[in-house]
């Protein structure tokens, strides 16, 4: 079993930056893919990034480009999501998620139901 917990959310200036992490417990974290998605207020989990067990793989949300970068340490079973140039569209509870499946899937890396552990997520709040 993983357990996450999610924690470096915040009030940021618009176009600033967080850097959130995801703490996992558990000795199998390395095998697990690992990923981000954002619940704004009324809406659904909306996805943002994914990285492979490995880390040499990764897929972002096309809003996110060139702006927020998902990174992994596997020796502190910790993901984390450096978030840069931060706008009105970002505010939203950020949530990490565990895929037992370590490999990336080219199809099915934006569905929420692909993924087996869920944190319960860190506040973003972006003021203009």
């Amino acid at each position: 079993q993983v357990q996450l917990v999610e924690s470096g959310g915040g009030l940021v200036q618009a176009g600033g930056s967080l850097r959130p992490s995801c703490a996992a417990s558990g000795r199998t974290f390395s095998t697990y893919g690992m990923a981000w998605f954002l619940q704004a207020p009324g809406m659904e989990l909306e996805f943002v990034a994914t990285i492979s067990s490995g880390g040499e793989s990764t897929i972002y949300e096309e809003s996110v480009k060139g702006r927020f970068t998902i990174s992994r340490d596997k020796a502190k079973n910790t993901v984390f999501m450096q978030m840069n140039s931060l706008g009105p569209e970002d505010p939203a509870v950020y949530c990490c998620a565990a895929d037992a499946n370590g490999l990336i899937n080219s199809e099915l890396y934006s569905d929420a139901r692909r993924n087996d552990y869920w944190g319960r997520g860190t506040q973003v709040t972006v003021s203009s």
